[in-house]
């Protein structure tokens, strides 16, 4: 267990109880009359019946939000690089309100903020994706003042101990990292109004009601406010600036997009559609360089140009036959480890046999890293039926981790289990005005939100960071839509960065600090380029 340094001193910051007003009324009152009338001098076990009773009302009128406790807020310092760094650490909850003023949900949020604030410091607000994604990923992985490492005995994550990160973002930009109704410890006021959070404009409206209640609260209008947002959380982010901007009046300065989906198209398409095969062909093949230890950005050259020509057009045209045939299913192969009959039945579009066939007989890879095989625990299946290593594995250690962070060192203690990952939410999601429908997610996107942002905000930009063995959400469909965007609007202000791993790159330490790097120089308005 984690000790409390002499610089994490706990303050607790008085919250008027959502149960206040229950309190008021005349069976608590009723109590003043029986202790007048034996002189105060209650048994033991009487009085502690009652406050049984008191507690238990105090429950039945809150409901499942009795469980949240107050605010806190912790003093600490950071040891950086460039020096000790102080901040305060706020552990609590929002609350989000109907048109009739009863609270709908209470959303939970962890902020960091410098003690000696400087005039002009930015504001990032963070979230992760899914749809059902806590925050703990981000927040232990890359930007929070502590990291969850992945090496050593916590390589699997059965150990994990977190330690001091002297690449927090913090070092150029105030944090609060938020987790959507459903997901961490934000919950609704019951399943009714829970459903009417899972959906694309109904969690951006949220979202951004959300960011300007704590803006509000905080004296932060004033502040450039950015959005961090990884996997669907890169979506989601652009869908909550126009939120904020349309509904909130608040216009932020620029967007963090961390293994994103962009573009439904091409990332649901990819079995079929000719272009999104090939937007993510090169992804196959960095994945294959990796597994045999031969990566470089420079070999990946060959398979963006050989996607992008005769693979694309291959796909589209005419099955190709004889000769022609075998020397193009053999490229394929070479590229990406999958067997050339494989591709050749395949007719090419190899990304659904990928996972099981690209590594070898026995063995499987993840979606979300392809470039770590792993052996198959149902080899006799002729598809993947493994939980995902990545997803369903190490990375699950997140969740326990911040639970015992936010108690022992945050001093934020509830019996409320922290939901890491929540995927009847993803089941439940609303794309597009219709649930669960996979048209829907596909013609889901965010390419003519982003255009409307950088055409009316003139001074804002957008960062995203991709892993090059990413196969979830391939760096080639975001590049794909940064090239699409016109020129005029996103020249020095829009930036792709590409780093060795996959779609949690950052659990890798080396690709964490060069992130770091170019967050770094993102937020000091360094120029940008693709």
């Amino acid at each position: 267990m984690t000790t409390m340094k002499k610089d994490d001193r706990v303050r607790l910051i008085p919250v008027l109880p959502l149960f206040t007003l229950c309190l008021l009324t005349a069976p608590a009152f009723a109590q003043a009359p029986a202790e007048a009338e034996d002189g105060g001098n209650q048994r033991p076990e009487q009085a502690q019946a009652e406050r049984n009773t008191q507690e238990s009302a105090k429950e039945d009128a809150a409901g499942i939000f009795s469980l949240l406790p107050a605010d806190v807020t912790t003093d600490h310092v950071l040891q950086t690089k460039a020096g000790p760094l102080a901040y305060t650490a706020t552990a609590g909850t929002l609350s989000l309100r109907g048109q009739d003023g009863k609270v709908t949900a209470k959303i939970f949020y962890t902020a960091y903020g410098a003690r000696d604030r400087a005039p002009g410091r930015p504001v990032t607000f963070a979230f992760n994706g899914g749809p059902g994604a806590a925050s703990a990923y981000l927040h232990l992985g890359l930007v929070g003042p502590k990291i969850l490492p992945f090496s050593g005995d916590n390589a699997d994550g059965t150990q994990p101990v977190l330690k001091d990160n002297p690449e927090s973002w913090l070092a150029f930009t105030d944090l609060v990292l938020i987790d959507p109704v459903g997901t961490g410890w934000s919950r609704a006021a019951n399943e009714e109004a829970a459903s009417r959070f899972f959906g694309v404009r109904q969690d951006a409206e949220s979202l951004a009601k959300t960011i300007t209640l704590y803006v509000q609260a905080n004296d932060l209008l004033s502040a450039p406010k950015y959005l961090l947002g990884e996997s669907y959380g890169g979506f989601r982010a652009a869908k909550v600036a126009i939120a904020l901007k349309n509904s909130q009046n608040m216009i932020p300065s620029g967007i963090i997009m961390v293994s994103p989906l962009m573009e439904g198209r091409f990332l649901f398409g990819a079995d079929d559609d000719p272009l999104a095969a090939a937007l993510q062909l090169p992804s196959l093949g960095a994945a294959e360089l990796e597994r045999k230890g031969q990566f470089d950005a420079k070999n990946l050259a060959d398979a963006e140009s050989f996607a992008m020509g005769e693979y694309l057009t291959t796909l589209a045209g005419a099955e190709p036959q004889g000769e022609r045939a075998k020397g193009f299913y053999g490229r394929i192969a070479q590229l990406t480890g999958v067997p050339a009959d494989v591709a050749a039945r395949t007719r090419g579009f190899v990304g659904n046999v990928y996972a099981k066939q690209a590594a070898g007989t026995g063995h499987i890879v993840s979606p979300y890293d392809a470039g770590i095989a792993l052996p198959d625990a149902y080899p006799e299946a002729p598809y993947g039926r493994n939980d995902d290593p990545v997803l369903e594995g190490y990375t699950r250690a997140y969740g326990s981790a911040f639970a015992a962070y936010a108690r022992e060192i945050l001093g934020f203690r509830t019996d409320m289990t922290y939901t890491l990952l929540n995927e009847e939410i993803n089941r439940k999601w609303e794309w597009n005005g219709g649930r669960g429908s996979e048209n829907n997610r596909v013609t889901a996107g965010i390419s003519t939100d982003l255009r409307d942002l950088f055409s009316v905000i003139p001074s804002f930009r957008l960062m995203v960071a991709h892993g090059y063995s990413d196969i979830l959400t391939p760096y080639g469909m975001s590049r794909y839509v940064l090239n699409h965007l016109p020129a005029d609007l996103v020249t020095d202000r829009a930036s792709l960065k590409l780093y060795r791993g996959g779609h949690m790159f950052y659990t890798r330490e080396d690709d964490r600090r060069a992130m770091f790097e170019d967050a770094r120089a993102f937020y000091e308005g360094g120029k940008a380029g693709n």
